[in-house]
């Protein structure tokens, strides 16, 4: 499978504690933190869930 490279690109203050442990869950403890993951659905859809506080990176 491809790999995504995943960038959290907002803040995790003053989120829902569900999106804090996705973000946790996908390695992002700080901002413009890179990670790389395989593009598998249950990544995709853990990205889905918090997209407005990462972007995925080419």
């Amino acid at each position: 499978m491809a790999t995504i490279k995943v960038k959290q690109v907002r803040s995790r203050i003053k989120c829902p504690k569900d999106q804090k442990r996705t973000l946790d869950a996908l390695g992002l403890r700080k901002m413009n933190q890179i990670v790389e993951h395989e593009a598998n659905p249950a990544i995709l859809g853990m990205v889905e869930k918090v997209k407005h506080l990462v972007s995925v990176v080419k």
